[in-house]
C-alpha cells in the first residue's frame, strides 16, 4: 500500500479532536503560548465536528453570576444531587467558576444569545440553560480555534498516542491516518490534549435498519476519548456511570426544552400522572437523602434524572405504557408551537422529519417518549472519563499532581468527554475545560517537564503496520469469501460492531433487558469481550472507509471493556434508571460512597481496580 508518511515535528501542544473541548484548548493555548506550535488533528472537519455539529438550541451550562443568578458552588450542589453524590467537586467548581467567560466570548464572536426583554439578562430555559440561535454555533467557535492554531489537520483518525522512550509514562505525540487519502500521519508533540468524543453505539440501539443513524448522542462519537487514554495506560474513573436518556421515540429528539420552556409534562398510556406512585418503592432503594419529594417540592431541589428514568421504565414494565409527552396544550399557542418545531429544526432535524413522515402533529397528538440505550460520555450529565488532576487552589492532595486536567500519564491532558467526574459540563463546560487544560499544558512545557522526549523510528513503524493491518488482512484473504461477506479468516467492522452491541446489551444492562445486569452476567460479558478483542486482531478493511470503521470499533471495544470492569467492581445500584445490579439493588453508601478508578496495563491488557475518596468540598 503506497500511502505516504507525513511527519509533523516540533509541536508544543497537539489537540486531538476539535469539538467544543478541542476548540477551547486551541484558543487558550495560543494565549498562554504565544511562541508555541499548536496543531489540531480532527477526524471530521473542524467547522462541523463534534456533538454540536448540527447545531444546538441552548447552552446548558451557564451560571449567570453577572446577573446574580447562580454561583459556581450552586452548580456543584446541583450536579452532586443529580449524580447521587458521585462527582469530582474540585473539577466541577473549577469549570463552573470559568464557564461564564467562555459564553460571553461566544457572544462576542457572533453567536446570537436570546435576551429577556424585561431584565436584559440572557433568556433562561431552566436554571442552568440559556436560549440561543445555535445553527451556526460550531462554525463560529471553530473560527477562533483555526485562527489560534498553527495547523489544522482535518480528516485525521487518530488511533494511538506515541509514548516517550526516554522516560516511562510520558506522552510524546500521536499517530493516525487520513480518512480520505489513507496517508499515515505522525505528530511529535511535547504535550497532547485529548478532546475526542465519548462513546455512542457501544450498546445495541433502539433504532435499527434505516434508522440506525438516529441515535441520541453523535453517532460518530466512537469512544476515542477513552480508547486513546486507556490504550496509553491512563487511569480512568466512573466508567460504570453511563447515561440513559428520556427522548421522543425513534427520533431521539431532546425533551429538555419542552419540559422547561414549553412547560409540558408526561402521562402514562391511561392518561395518568405516574411518577409519584414509584417514589415510595424507589426511596427504599436509594434512601431519603437522594429522594425526598417533599424537600424537592419545597426547595425546588431537582429529583435526580436517573430516578425519573426509573419511574418511566417501571411504569412501562408494569404494562401501562406508552409514556406520552403532553404537547397538545402548549402547541395551541402559536408562539410555543413555533418554538417547539424550531427546537428540533435547529439541532435535531431527524425528529421533525420523522414526525412529518409518520403523520405525528404534536398539536393534535401527544407524541411518545421512551428511554434510550446507554451512552458513555463524560461531558453531558455523567461522570465517566480519565482520572485527572484538579486545580492547585481547590483540590485535596489525592486529586492534585501538578497540572490541572493532566491525566496520570505525564504531558497528557483531557477536556470534555475525556475528563471524568465533571458531569453537566455540556458544550460551554467542555470548551472551558479545553481552556483549562491548555493553560496547564503550556505551564508544563514552560516548567521544562517536556524536555528530552524521544520517539524512535521503530515505534512509528510499529504503529504504521498496526494501523494498516486490517487492509493487509483483507488483501490476503479476500478471495476466500464463502457467501456475501462471510469469510472464515476475518470479520468486517459491521459484523464486529453488531457483536459488540449485542454483548453489551445483554450482559451489561442494555434496553432489551431493561438495563439489568449482575455479577454472573458481567463475568460472562468480560469473557466474551476478551474473545472479541482476539478476533479484532483479524478484522478486515476493504478500503479506507472500512479502515476508519475498524479503528472506531477498536476504540469502542476498549471503552466497553472498561465499562464492564467498572460495573462489576461497584457492587451496588448507584443510579437506578441508568442500570441495575440485580444482585445488589440498593445504594450502599457505607461501602460505595467512593469513586471508582481503573487502569488497563497497555502491555498485558490486565485491569487493576481501586476505590478513591469522594470528597464533598462544597457544603450542602
Amino acid at each position: 500500500m503506497a500511502y505516504k508518511t507525513i511527519i509533523e515535528d516540533g509541536i508544543d501542544v497537539l489537540v486531538v479532536g476539535a469539538g467544543l473541548g478541542g476548540t477551547g484548548a486551541a484558543f487558550e493555548a495560543r494565549y498562554w503560548g504565544q511562541d508555541k506550535k499548536i496543531v489540531i488533528a480532527e477526524k471530521a472537519n473542524i467547522d462541523r465536528s463534534g456533538a454540536v455539529a448540527q447545531g444546538l438550541y441552548a447552552i446548558n451550562c451557564y451560571m449567570g453570576t453577572r446577573f446574580g443568578e447562580n454561583k459556581p458552588e450552586d452548580h456543584v450542589r446541583y450536579a452532586r444531587i443529580d449524580l447521587m453524590g458521585m462527582v469530582r467537586e474540585d473539577l466541577l467548581f473549577d469549570m463552573a467558576r470559568h464557564v461564564d467567560s467562555a459564553v460571553h466570548q461566544f457572544e462576542e464572536w457572533g453567536l446570537p444569545l436570546m435576551r429577556n426583554p424585561k431584565t436584559g439578562a440572557y433568556q433562561r430555559e431552566g436554571r442552568w440553560q440559556i436560549m440561543i440561535h445555535g445553527e451556526s454555533y460550531k462554525p463560529i467557535v471553530a473560527e477562533a480555534a483555526k485562527k489560534s492554531a498553527d495547523k489544522v489537520f482535518n480528516r485525521i483518525c487518530v488511533t494511538h498516542l506515541l509514548m516517550d522512550e526516554s522516560k516511562p509514562n510520558r506522552v510524546a505525540g500521536a499517530v493516525g491516518f487520513n480518512v480520505r487519502t489513507g496517508n499515515y500521519h505522525v505528530f511529535k508533540s511535547k504535550t497532547v490534549i485529548v478532546a475526542a468524543g465519548g462513546a455512542s453505539n457501544i450498546y445495541k440501539p433502539r433504532s435499527v435498519g434505516e434508522g440506525a443513524g438516529r441515535v441520541w448522542y453523535a453517532p460518530w462519537s466512537s469512544g476515542s476519548a477513552y480508547g486513546l487514554l486507556i490504550g496509553a495506560g491512563a487511569k480512568m474513573t466512573q466508567m460504570e456511570n453511563r447515561i440513559v436518556l428520556a427522548r421522543f421515540k425513534d427520533g431521539y429528539g431532546p425533551v429538555g426544552a419542552y419540559f422547561l420552556h414549553l412547560k409540558t409534562y408526561t402521562q402514562n398510556g391511561l392518561g395518568e400522572e405516574y411518577e409519584s406512585k414509584w417514589w415510595p418503592q424507589l426511596q427504599e432503594m436509594v434512601g431519603k437523602e437522594y429522594l425526598d419529594p417533599e424537600l424537592s417540592h419545597r426547595t425546588h431541589r431537582p429529583i435526580p434524572t436517573c430516578l425519573r428514568n426509573h419511574a418511566l421504565i417501571s411504569e412501562v414494565n408494569a404494562g401501562r405504557g406508552p409514556i406520552h409527552m403532553v404537547t397538545m396544550e402548549a402547541f395551541q399557542d402559536p408562539h410555543l408551537e413555533e418554538i417547539g418545531w424550531h427546537n428540533f429544526l435547529g439541532m435535531t432535524v431527524g425528529q421533525a422529519v420523522l414526525w412529518a413522515a409518520t403523520d405525528v402533529d404534536p398539536k393534535n397528538e401527544n407524541p411518545e417518549l421512551t428511554t434510550s440505550e446507554p451512552y458513555v460520555m463524560g461531558s453531558h450529565a455523567t461522570g465517566c472519563g480519565a482520572w485527572c488532576s484538579g486545580p492547585e487552589d481547590v483540590s485535596p492532595p489525592e486529586y492534585f499532581w501538578g497540572y490541572n486536567r493532566m491525566t496520570t500519564v505525564e504531558g497528557l491532558f483531557g477536556a470534555g468527554d475525556a475528563v471524568g467526574g465533571t458531569p453537566h459540563a455540556f458544550s460551554s463546560g467542555s470548551f472551558t475545560e479545553g481552556r483549562l487544560a491548555a493553560k496547564a499544558a503550556c505551564k508544563y512545557i514552560d516548567d521544562g517537564k517536556a524536555d528530552g522526549i524521544r520517539v524512535s523510528d521503530a515505534q512509528i513503524e510499529r504503529r504504521r503496520q498496526e494501523i494498516y493491518k486490517p487492509m493487509e488482512h483483507y488483501r490476503v484473504y479476500r478471495n476466500e469469501i464463502t457467501a456475501g461477506s462471510v469469510n472464515p479468516n476475518y470479520i468486517n467492522p459491521r459484523q464486529g460492531l453488531d457483536r459488540l452491541q449485542k454483548l453489551m446489551d445483554e450482559y451489561c444492562g442494555g434496553v432489551t433487558v431493561s438495563y439489568m445486569t449482575n455479577d454472573k452476567l458481567l463475568n460472562i460479558g468480560l469473557k466474551k469481550m476478551k474473545l472479541l478483542e482476539e478476533d479484532l486482531e483479524k478484522i478486515a478493511a476493504e478500503n479506507i472507509h472500512e479502515l476508519l470503521r475498524a479503528w472506531e470499533l477498536k476504540h469502542r471495544q476498549l471503552t466497553s471493556e472498561a465499562v464492564l470492569h467498572h460495573t462489576l467492581f461497584r457492587k451496588e445500584t448507584r443510579w437506578p434508571g441508568y442500570y441495575y445490579r440485580g444482585d445488589a439493588l440498593k445504594v450502599d453508601d457505607e461501602n460505595w460512597h467512593v469513586l471508582t478508578v481503573s487502569r488497563r496495563d497497555p502491555d498485558t491488557g490486565e485491569y487493576t481496580m481501586e476505590k478513591a475518596p469522594c470528597y464533598h468540598l462544597v457544603d450542602a
